[in-house]
């Protein structure tokens, strides 16, 4: 069985791909033999070249949001190479493995795959950040979406991921030609296909995907590295927003404000249900 996993890693967040790398194949169906598409714009071999499974393919910075937006655009670089695949995933940049992934992960008896986004752990419909804007081609209405699915995390059986890369490529150009972008970018156009197809789609709880640090969610398998973190040079770093990298006790107190923030936010929570 051949796996294809897709991977963006434009300027400086090439930093994350040892992490990634290492950890899927060490927990990743290791039955498999995966084939990795690394989008980069460095220009030094990635750790895995020499394996034969790692294909580094050219692609610059766009600047935000398009690195995001312009994702399903991307992919179709590598669409010969994947055509040979018998599923095809994508993971965010800043993902790691941390417990045994096996064959039940993938869709088998359906042809996509979407995981539960971990922002919404345990919340109702009414809160999920669908695009509710008309003029865009990713907008779900007041009465659909059963589930947020995260962008950061998806796949599924070649054929039909393929035609889910082709199709949203193309909403997401004709949105651009309208002036008009998604409120969540690939992720909203993801969501919108998803549903559209929910009935051929295998649901993964947020143990896929949870935040690096959060134990309010059961389960976790692959963890989302905090992109502040100091051992990763800070959020802006990454971004190229500056060239200092954040310092230790400069990640202390800011990840000290945050938890506080949180903290309070459930006390509120908490008197308000009461």
């Amino acid at each position: 069985m051949n796996i294809g996993i897709l991977y963006i890693a434009t300027g400086r967040y090439i930093t994350f791909w040892e992490d990634f790398f290492k950890s899927a194949e060490k927990y990743f169906i290791t039955s498999s033999t995966k084939y990795y598409f690394v989008f980069t714009d460095t220009q030094t071999p990635v750790l895995g070249e020499d394996t034969g499974r790692v294909t580094r393919i050219h692609q610059e910075k766009l600047g935000w949001p398009y690195d995001t937006l312009m994702r399903f655009d991307i992919f179709l670089k590598a669409e010969k190479e994947l055509e040979q695949m018998d599923y095809i995933f994508f993971f965010n940049a800043n993902m790691k493995f941390i417990e045994t992934v096996d064959t039940s992960f993938l869709p088998i008896d359906k042809n996509l795959l979407g995981v539960k986004h971990p922002g919404f752990y345990m919340k109702k419909r009414h809160s999920f950040t669908y695009d509710t804007n008309p003029s865009s081609l990713a907008c779900m209405k007041p009465d659909e979406g059963e589930y947020y699915f995260m962008g950061g995390l998806n796949g599924g059986k070649a054929r039909h991921y393929l035609q889910l890369i082709h199709t949203l490529a193309e909403r997401v150009k004709k949105d651009i030609d309208n002036n008009v972008i998604a409120l969540w970018h690939d992720e909203s156009h993801l969501n919108r296909y998803l549903f559209d197809h929910r009935e051929d789609v295998l649901v993964h709880p947020e143990g896929y995907g949870v935040p690096e640090g959060d134990r309010r969610i059961p389960n976790a398998k692959i963890i989302i590295q905090d992109k502040n973190h100091y051992r990763f040079g800070g959020h802006k770093w990454l971004r190229g927003l500056s060239d200092t990298k954040i310092t230790k006790t400069e990640w202390q107190i800011e990840n000290f404000k945050i938890r506080s923030k949180n903290i309070v936010k459930q006390i509120i929570s908490f008197f308000r249900r009461k």
